[in-house]
This record gives structure tokens, C-alpha cells and sequence, in this order.
């Protein structure tokens, strides 16, 4: 399919003019097809000739201003336009468009649990093409009138609110000019829950089977969604632009969630089933006013092209966290965002697909190149840089800037220009200085002190390997007089570290503290490190620091540590087990025990001893021996009625225990008896962890493996226990199971193509760390397939299979040279070679990291 150039959005930006849009939509044809009619009101400035986009089953009829088109002339998803007359147009498109089963375009889902269908659109992009005819790019702002018409059962939800006529059609009030992208419909027989909140009628929406979910949580979802629209309202001048505020959960949705303005989209995993950790509840919260934010910054002020994504999703993520602690009963979220969230941005920064956070205009010459930059630079960097610039530039002038940014571009586009001219309008910084240092630039910097004493003095020196400068806090921590194994602080102080040149001796009175923490507070973004003796006392008592904030920048030290070879594996296996057990924040107990079982045990450390004559080294077995009496020491901890936080570090610990079982004995007992002792409840997803790892242990013969699958699916029939099931079955150690699910997931029928869930369910289950014998035939199977499928299967089930499908689990020379020669002819499309480009850029840091270890 063409992609859109950036000249050619540009050069139909220039000539057109686009005022509304008449979209009808026809739901009731049938689970494979909808019909789609639409008119397209629009002046061409001066003459011209240009194209629409639309990518139908079947195109029927397309007029413009009464005379009829050549339906034949659409090439692949483009209508040529030719011979425009300077003035007013009516374009009219009729035709039938595919329901997608990859949660893009109109995606459709039929849910297992009771029968029932439900359509969502997610048009983000391009995508807006497999819904309607459109023009297609993000500076061609509209108002948009939909009608729907939909079975007898089904409520139409849509940007405006919606009304059912008498004729059984649903119609939406127009919108404001709003983007292509953000257009949104969702339709099927919704369970709602609806409010009023400042005059604004707001809904919550989900399929009926997760109704007493959403209703266990109505009251907290609610009270989250006022909480956060008051706070914008607090900090932004210009109200809330939309005529309603509407939240659905959708089945199979690709992100976390999707701005559409007035019609927000959450995967419906945020409709907890099961026992939920109330860091799990602060994500889900974090989302929410995420997504809020883009009402103001990406919908009522859009990016002009997409080099400017970051302006969207960066904002978002800092607002989202920002807000939150404000707001609601969540006050940690920095501690949340620092440990699980900022790693994905600093991995990300290390890969050689890198990018700055604004990329120059001509490394996003097109659609496909800016869907590469949905990642952890745009979101998590860029919120580490505005947090940055917020502790640069001060909190009341940034407002100010972002404030009059909106009041510039209301309703209509601005690029990265623009945004720094309304923030240099607030403040005497020199921020467009700033902004080259930051934005325009790629990698992570480091920061290692150096510190020394003489004389009842200490000084401390600050390297600095990188080109930004930095307004960090630096922690010196001393031991508690009355507590040996834990840490007061002596003195927090800011320093300033440039971005070139020596920076300032800094000398304190009194002797040297016994721990420098650099970025106390995490205020920057950059990698830290430590001089020998605060290492030493961080390793002896990180749990002893008083701020969880704290402990997480060292956390995030030592995990780099780790990445960068310095510091091996098994030393932050022993930190944690020496550590986590006295650990009070959830989040920090999470994110350590993520990053010790998905990269230490599963990528970092060899599954077999060192080969004769080399040095003796820790295997993955060790480590998940270590995580599973580090687990049994949380729960033994947490023992007695459990309520808040130790609920949830209970629920984590037995996660990890199943997770990290070598042995089926104990998870074996608590399927059997349908418990686990002290709690807690043994619920669907709890069940599932535990039948998955069992299949993976193959922990029984295989007749009495799929006996208990079958039977845990006729327990659980909802969409969540499928994919249970599929991750199962291809969990299993034995030969004619992973063929069975090689052939779902890279089988060519399209009758039987997985959906974008099941594939991922299926992938991850396939790739078992504990079978690399059975599976290693598969890897060339793997980089010689991928291809295909990516061109056969689009954008989004690319990346998945280029994340979950990709042959992780086997840390080896061959598995690099196979993905290098894949890259080199295999013609992989841009989602796909992306993907891969960076799970080899961790498959070369996790060999290194393995060589480190044996030194």
C-alpha cells in the first residue's frame, strides 16, 4: 500500500481546505463486511489535482460535485482527484470495507462468553482509510457527522454524544474540527454506567460479560475521572472542548488506550477479573489522565505532521503522572514511573534504531517511518525531558507557556516551533537551547561522582559522559544512629552539570557521607553510578533508604549496572534477596522482580554451567531458585489478613513464586485444592499463571496436561480464558504441540488466521526457556516465515510477532547471525524490521552481558 510522503501531505494541506464530513456507516451486513457512504465537503484553493484515500472490499461509486468517477481508478488506496476547480467541492464515496481482526480499522470481536459482537474503530495513523474515505493527514482538521446503523441490541457510542432516530439509526451531534485520526465509533450491546459530572454527561462502557467488573469498580473509576477533569481544569485556561466524556473498554485493543476525543478506548484488561495489586490500579489511573491530557495537547492542538508525536505522547505521559499524584490518592506515581516505566525509555535510547525525542522532519519523511516512533523515547524519555524542563524552567512558567499554546492553536495544528515560541513567551530561559540539546539529540548520558575528603571537608565531582546539561539532586545519606540498617539523610542538595566543560568542585563540611546518590529525586534523565563506598553501603542497605523514590533511582543504577556489564547478574540476584523482603513500595518490589526473572533468569544467565575449563558460572536455574525463596520470604512476611499494600506485595510474591517454579510441587497443590494457604484467592488469572507454568514443566504426561486445559476452559469461557488456553497448549513440551501452534500462528489459511490477541497468547507460550533443544529447530523457521506474514498480516501483527514471536529464550550466536542475514535479505516491511532491528540490539547486549559474567 502507498504511504503517505510528507510533500504530498504538505502540497494537499496547501491546495485544500476541508469543512465536513457526512459518514454513514451500515454495521448489520454480516460479521466479515460494513457498508460505508460518505461525503466529503471541502474548497480547493486554486486549481489542482490531488487524491483522496480509501481502502474498500469493493469501491461502488465515487462522484464529485454530481459527476460520476471511474471506481477502476482507485490505485490500491488512493482516488485520483484530477482537474479541481478553485472553490467549493462535495466529493461522495460509497462502498463496502472489511472488518479487521487485527484491532485496526473497525475491528471485530465476537465474545466467547456469551455470543455477543462488538465493533471499535482505531484509526490511528492511516487506518481511518479502512473505515471511510477521507483525506488523510493530520493538519486537514474537520467536523465530522456520523450516522450508524446497528443491530436492534447495540448502542452507537461516538466522539459527540449519540441518539437513536425513529427510523433505528444512531446519529452523533457533529464534532469540532477534529483530525482523521480521532474519529471514533464503538458499537455492540454495551453494559454503561452513565454520570454527570460539571454539567457533562460521562459513561463508562464495557461488553456485558465484565458488567460486575466494571461495576465492583464504578465508584474508584468515577471518582479518578472527576478528580483528574477538575485538576485540568485547575491548571489549563481553556475548558474541557468536547460535548461529552465517554470511556469504553474494548476487546483486543493493540495500546493501553486510544484520545479519541469525547470517545476514549481502553483495552479491557483495564476491567480487572481477578485480584489486582494497587500499583495496577495507579497504572490503570495513570492512563486515564493520560489520555485526558490529549484532549487539550493532540486534540484540541494537533501536530501538523508526525515528526511532532512526541508533543502528543510525551506531554501526555508527563501530565498523566504529574496530575495523578496531584489529584487522587495516588501520590507515588514518580516512584512508578522511575522503576517500571523510565527503563523502557532508556532501553530504547541505547538501540541502534535510536531517535531524538523531536526527530528532524526529514527522518519522518512518511506514515510508515512515524508509526516507528511509537515507543519508549517518545513516551517515557520525552516525560523524562519535560520533567526536566519543569525543574529547569519552574512549574508556573511552563504553565504559562502551555496555556498560551493552546490559546494560539485551538482547534487547529502547531509543530515544535510553535510549542517553543509559547514557552520562551513565559520565561527568560533560553529554551530553544534547551530544546537542541534535549530534543535533537539521541543516546543516554552518564553521571559518576567522584568523591574525596581532606581536613574535615568532602568535595564532590561530577563527570559527565553525554551532551545535555542537568539541574539534578544529589542525596548524601549517612547511617540512622538508632537503625544501623538504615540510612537518614544528611543533606539534599541541587547541582547544576553542564552540558560541555568541567563542572564546579562542590565541598560540604564534616566527613564524606556514607552513601551519594546523583538524581535524587529523578529529576533528569540520564544513568548515574557511585563511588566505591556509596556502592558498598547501597548493597548492604538499599531497603534502609527513607524515600521509595530514592530506592528506585538506585534500583535503576544497578540495573544499568547490570546492562552495561559492571556489575554481575548475580550480585542484583543477591541484592535483591537481601533487599526486597524489607521493600515497602510495591512498585519498586515489581519492577526488581520483572527485570531479575524476564532478563537476568531468562536472558542474562546461561540455562547450563560453563562449558569444561571455564570459570564457574550462576545459571538460570540459580536465579530462579533465588526468586522463589525471595518469594516465599514476602509471603511469609505478609502472612495474616491482608488489606492495601501488603495485599499486593502477597499477590506479587505468588506471582513470582509460580512464575519462577522449577519443580511443580507446591503450585501443583494449589491448583489441586483450588487455594493457596494465608491467600490469596485462587482466581482465574491466578489459575491460569499456574497452568501455564506446569505446561511448561511439562509437570504431568500430555493426555492429563490437556485434560486440565480443557477442563480450566469449560471453568473459564470468557475471551481472557482462550487465550489462557492457547498460551497452554502451546506451552507444552512436546513436538506435535508446537507445530500445532507454529501452524496458528504463521499458517497462511485465512480462515484460521489467530486475532491479534491470540497470536500474542500463542507466541508467548511457544517460546519456554526451559525447551531450547525442542525449540531451537524453529529459529530459522522463524526469520524465514516473519517476512511473509508481516506483508500478509499488516502493521500491528508485525510488531507483535516481531516482539512475542521472536526467539528470545535462545541467547546464541546463531540466533544473531539468522536475524542479521533476515535483515539483510529478508525484505522485512518497516514495523517489522524495526522490531527486529531491536530485539537483536538486546540479543547482542545479552551475549555480551553472559561474557562479562564469566570473566
Amino acid at each position: 500500500m502507498p504511504v503517505l510522503q510528507r510533500p504530498e501531505a504538505e502540497a494537499r494541506a496547501h491546495l485544500l481546505d476541508v469543512h465536513r464530513y457526512e459518514v454513514a456507516l451500515d454495521l448489520t451486513h454480516g460479521d466479515e463486511e460494513f457498508t460505508s457512504r460518505t461525503v466529503i465537503h471541502f474548497t480547493a484553493r486554486e486549481p489542482g489535482d490531488t487524491f483522496v484515500e480509501i481502502r474498500p472490499a469493493t469501491l461502488h461509486a465515487a462522484t464529485l460535485d454530481g459527476h460520476p468517477l471511474d471506481p477502476a481508478a482507485l490505485d490500491d488506496n488512493r482516488l485520483p482527484l484530477t482537474g479541481l476547480a478553485a472553490g467549493p467541492h462535495e466529493l461522495r464515496l460509497d462502498a463496502t470495507m472489511r472488518y479487521s481482526r487485527t484491532g485496526e480499522g473497525m475491528h471485530r470481536f465476537t465474545d466467547p462468553a456469551d455470543g455477543e459482537d462488538y465493533v471499535y474503530t482505531q484509526l490511528f495513523m492511516d487506518d481511518v482509510q479502512r473505515v471511510f474515505g477521507a483525506f488523510d493527514q493530520p493538519d486537514l482538521k474537520a467536523a465530522f457527522e456520523l450516522t450508524v446503523t446497528a443491530p436492534p441490541t447495540w448502542t452507537v457510542l461516538a466522539n459527540g454524544r449519540t441518539e437513536q432516530l425513529p427510523d433505528g439509526t444512531w446519529r452523533a451531534a457533529a464534532t469540532p474540527r477534529i483530525s482523521t485520526y480521532l474519529v471514533a465509533v464503538a458499537a455492540g450491546p454495551w453494559h454503561s454506567v452513565h454520570t454527570e459530572h460539571a454539567g457533562l454527561p460521562f459513561g463508562l462502557h464495557c461488553r456485558r460479560s465484565l458488567a460486575p467488573h466494571l461495576d465492583a469498580d464504578v465508584e474508584e473509576l468515577l471518582d479518578l475521572t472527576r478528580r483528574c477533569y477538575d485538576r485540568y481544569h485547575e491548571i489549563f485556561e481553556e475548558p474541557y472542548p468536547f460535548d461529552s466524556y465517554d470511556q469504553a473498554f474494548v476487546p483486543e485493543f493493540n495500546a493501553g488506550a486510544m484520545e479519541n476525543p469525547g470517545l476514549v478506548t481502553f483495552r479491557d484488561e483495564f476491567v480487572f477479573r481477578s485480584a489486582v495489586t494497587d500499583t495496577e490500579r495507579q497504572t490503570r489511573g495513570m492512563v486515564i489522565a493520560h489520555e485526558m491530557a490529549h484532549m487539550w495537547f493532540g486534540d484540541l492542538v494537533t501536530l501538523r505532521w508526525w515528526d511532532d508525536i512526541w508533543l502528543n505522547e510525551s506531554f501526555a505521559e508527563y501530565m498523566g503522572y504529574q496530575v495523578l499524584s496531584e489529584a487522587t490518592r495516588f501520590r507515588d506515581t514518580w516512584t512508578d514511573f522511575a522503576i517500571a516505566r523510565k527503563g523502557w525509555g532508556y532501553d530504547a535510547d541505547q538501540r541502534p534504531s535510536t531517535h531524538p525525542v523531536a526527530p528532524a522532519p526529514e527522518d519522518v519523511p512518511d506514515t510508515a517511518s512515524a508509526l516507528l516512533n511509537f515507543d519508549g523515547i517518545s513516551y517515557a524519555k520525552g516525560a523524562s525531558a519535560l520533567r526536566q524542563l519543569v525543574a529547569w524552567m519552574g512549574e508556573k512558567d511552563f504553565l504559562a507557556g502551555i496555556n498560551d499554546h493552546f490559546a494560539r492553536h485551538r482547534f487547529g495544528n502547531a509543530t515544535l516551533a510553535d510549542f517553543l515560541d509559547s514557552l520562551a513567551r513565559a520565561t527568560d530561559r533560553d529554551v530553544h537551547a534547551w530544546a537542541a540539546r534535549w530534543l535533537r539529540t539521541t543516546g543516554v548520558d552518564t553521571l559518576t561522582p567522584t568523591v574525596t575528603e581532606d581536613a574535615g571537608t568532602w568535595h564532590l565531582d561530577v563527570a559527565h559522559t553525554g551532551s545535555r546539561p542537568h539541574r539534578i539532586a544529589v542525596g548524601a545519606y549517612d547511617p540512622d544512629p538508632g537503625h544501623p540498617d538504615r540510612l537518614a539523610l544528611r543533606d539534599r542538595f541541587d547541582v547544576d552539570v553542564p552540558a560541555d566543560g568541567a563542572p564546579a568542585r562542590h565541598t560540604f563540611p564534616k566527613a564524606a557521607p556514607a552513601l551519594v546518590v546523583l538524581n535524587d529525586g529523578d529529576l533528569t534523565y540520564a544513568k548515574v553510578r557511585f563511588d566505591a563506598a556509596s556502592w558498598e553501603t547501597a548493597a548492604r542497605t538499599l531497603s534502609g533508604l527513607p524515600d521509595p523514590l530514592t530506592r528506585a533511582v538506585v534500583w535503576n543504577a544497578a540495573r544499568d549496572l547490570v546492562r552495561d556489564g559492571e556489575l554481575a547478574p548475580t550480585a542484583y540476584l543477591e541484592a535483591a534477596r537481601a533487599h526486597l523482603p524489607h521493600e515497602t513500595e510495591l512498585a519498586v518490589v515489581q519492577g526488581v522482580l520483572a527485570f531479575a526473572r524476564t532478563q537476568l533468569a531468562d536472558r542474562y544467565l546461561p540455562s547450563a554451567p560453563s562449558s569444561p575449563g571455564q570459570p564457574a558460572a550462576a545459571t538460570r536455574h540459580t536465579a530462579l531458585t533465588t526468586l522463589t525463596a525471595l518469594s516465599r520470604d514476602i509471603l511469609r512476611r505478609t502472612e495474616g489478613p491482608g488489606h492495601g499494600p501488603e495485599a499486593g506485595l502477597r499477590l506479587t510474591a505468588v506471582r513470582a513464586f509460580i512464575d519462577s517454579a522449577t519443580t511443580p510441587e507446591g503450585i501443583q497443590e494449589w491448583l489441586a485444592d483450588g487455594s493457596i494457604p494465608g491467600g490469596p484467592t485462587l482466581d482465574h488469572e491466578l489459575r491460569w499463571r499456574i497452568l501455564t507454568r506446569l505446561a511448561t514443566l511439562g509437570a504431568a504426561p500430555l493426555p492429563e496436561l490437556h485434560d486440565l486445559i480443557d477442563a480450566e476452559l469449560a471453568r473459564d469461557q470468557s475471551a481472557t480464558g482462550q487465550e489462557g488456553a492457547a498460551r497452554c497448549r502451546a506451552a507444552l513440551p512436546d513436538p506435535e504441540a508446537k507445530q500445532a501452534a507454529w501452524q496458528a500462528l504463521f499458517g497462511t489459511d485465512p480462515g484460521s488466521e489467530l486475532s491479534n490477541y491470540l497470536f500474542t497468547a500463542t507466541a508467548t507460550g511457544f517460546w519456554a526457556a526451559e525447551q531450547q533443544d525442542l525449540l531451537r529447530p524453529y529459529v530459522a523457521r522463524y526469520f524465514t516465515e516473519v517476512p511473509a506474514l508481516a506483508v500478509r498480516r499488516g502493521p500491528a501483527l508485525a510488531k507483535a510477532a516481531g516482539r512475542w514471536a521472536f526467539p528470545a529464550v535462545l541467547v546464541e550466536e546463531e540466533t544473531l547471525r539468522r536475524g542479521e542475514q533476515c535483515l539483510a535479505e529478508g525484505d522485512p516491511t518497516p514495523a517489522l524490521r524495526r522490531t527486529l532491528d531491536d530485539q537483536l540490539a538486546d540479543l547482542r547486549r545479552a551475549l555480551r552481558v553472559r561474557a562479562a559474567a564469566v570473566r
